[in-house]
């Protein structure tokens, strides 16, 4: 049993490593790419489109070599699927744009209870009272690093909602899809990327237009702009493939926690690489998400724990309805016995 939990263990912290270094490192170099002082290049929607042409690529490109096969998925659920995570990419992008940086951070801290609610509609999934404090705990934490000022307006809430929700339904959809067609993460990838980036790369520069007014069209392409969008592109395949892994072995919500980590991560370097401003209201409220997640990892653990191993009924029933088969077993023998006895009287 050991050596079947070790590569388990192992693979599983790989999965969760390569998400968590592939976020970090794209979100570093989007920053780069995207910001003002870099390269300026205000077209997140449609680097999205590149990020899945991409990944879309390197699948079919598997496929063909022969590293993963193929299976069969209905065409209506990868489109339906598609259309969700569009939702998801694009209502984040115009909730930042519509909202202020506070309000977004809030909306997205409401992914875990709203991801939470909904896998209770739709698979009756039920958390212990140990997951549920730890999450408050984690989503205590991120709120105070990261909340800041909070402006609200009605498009912009109602952006906001669409997001979350999309979002959520999204993250869902990954794992079960995986387990109702028995598909690999990195193979429902690759039929879900094409239709991701074929829709993205087409409506991206429109939306990017509407969202900043710079059109795809004007922006001037230096080596350098070029180079970061091959890093980030790189990036994204290791990013969307541990996704895939990432909710595929555990789940929706496990997933959103990682986030969490992802947001302490990007502080720090934020704060060693870009000389970012760090408070003391900051690394408080880190220290709370990390212990949030350490405490979600060992209630995880005691649940699965509990499920693996039931409890056993009592001894006692065991042993008592032994005794009643063989007090049967007795009963049939001296009723047997009587009538011998019985018959052997009459003869005599």
């Amino acid at each position: 049993m050991e050596s079947e939990r070790k590569p388990s263990a192992v693979s599983d912290a790989g999965a969760w490593a390569m998400n968590v270094i592939s976020s970090v490192g794209i979100i570093m170099a989007n920053k780069q790419l995207m910001s003002a002082g870099g390269y300026a290049f205000g077209f997140a929607t449609t680097l999205t489109g590149f990020h899945f042409a991409v990944t879309a690529l390197v699948g079919l490109v598997s496929n063909a070599a022969g590293y993963s096969a193929s299976k069969d998925v209905p065409l209506w659920e990868l489109l339906w699927f598609s259309v969700v995570a569009n939702m998801s990419i694009t209502g984040m992008n115009l909730s930042l744009m519509l909202n202020s940086v506070g309000f977004y951070q809030i909306s997205k801290l409401s992914m875990i209870p709203v991801v939470c609610v909904m896998e209770w509609i739709l698979h009756n999934k039920r958390y212990s009272r140990e997951v549920k404090m730890s999450v408050v705990v984690v989503v205590i934490g991120v709120g105070v690093c990261t909340v800041t000022d909070v402006k609200v307006n009605a498009k912009g809430f109602i952006c906001a909602c669409l997001a979350v929700l999309s979002t959520s339904l999204q993250q869902i959809s990954i794992g079960s899809l995986q387990k109702k067609y028995s598909i690999g993460s990195f193979e429902l990838l690759s039929k879900t990327a094409p239709i991701q980036a074929l829709s993205l790369v087409l409506l991206g520069p429109f939306v990017d237009y509407f969202l900043n007014g710079k059109s795809l069209a004007d922006y001037k392409m230096s080596y350098g702009a070029l180079l970061f969008i091959i890093i980030s592109c790189t990036l994204a395949v290791f990013c969307n493939v541990s996704q895939y892994l990432c909710i595929g072995r555990f789940s929706a919500v496990s997933f959103q926690v990682l986030g969490h980590m992802k947001t302490v991560c990007v502080l720090t370097l934020g704060w060693l690489l870009f000389d970012s401003q760090l408070t003391l209201k900051n690394i408080m409220g880190m220290v709370i998400a990390v212990v949030g997640m350490v405490i979600y990892s060992w209630a995880v653990e005691v649940e699965k724990r509990s499920s693996a191993n039931p409890i056993a009924p009592p001894a006692q029933n065991s042993t008592t309805e032994e005794e009643i088969e063989l007090l049967k077993e007795a009963a049939t023998t001296n009723l047997a016995a009587k009538d011998i006895e019985l018959g052997e009287t009459t003869k005599g």
